[in-house]
């Protein structure tokens, strides 16, 4: 379990939306419910100032990347947070969904193979998000 110090949480349309890592851990919990693979939750508070955390998924046909996508969104959304971006969806190899602190990936196999985000960010902690809150 990760006993990192949370961040404040942040304002969503003058609703406040629950921490970083609590909705980091919905949208693994979205993907996982949605077939989502090998779903991994990383905490890149200690590497980078850009983002909190990194959720990856991968699906396997673009079908499952479209519902993974627009799921982990609506789950997101229920949260009271807002998408600011998304970019990749039409090719729908990688998709990214920008949530400010958190960033969502959803990748085909293929291209999950060759960017290899988890060795890339390597020193970043590893979130067992099954177990958050």
């Amino acid at each position: 379990m990760n006993t990192a110090t949370l961040s404040p949480q942040p304002v969503s349309a003058g609703r406040p939306v629950g921490t970083a890592l609590h909705r980091a851990c919905v949208a693994a919990r979205i993907a996982a419910d949605n077939k989502g693979g090998d779903v991994t939750v990383l905490d890149l508070r200690s590497c980078t100032p850009m983002f909190d955390y990194f959720v990856i998924a991968t699906g396997t046909s673009r079908r499952q990347i479209h519902t993974l996508t627009e799921e982990i969104d609506a789950g997101m959304r229920a949260e009271g947070d807002e998408r600011m971006a998304v970019e990749g969806y039409d090719a729908s190899k990688w998709v990214v969904q920008d949530y400010g602190d958190v960033m969502i990936h959803v990748f085909d196999p293929a291209t999950r193979d060759y960017y290899k985000l988890e060795e890339l960010w390597a020193d970043a902690v590893k979130v067992e998000w099954e177990y958050e809150d």
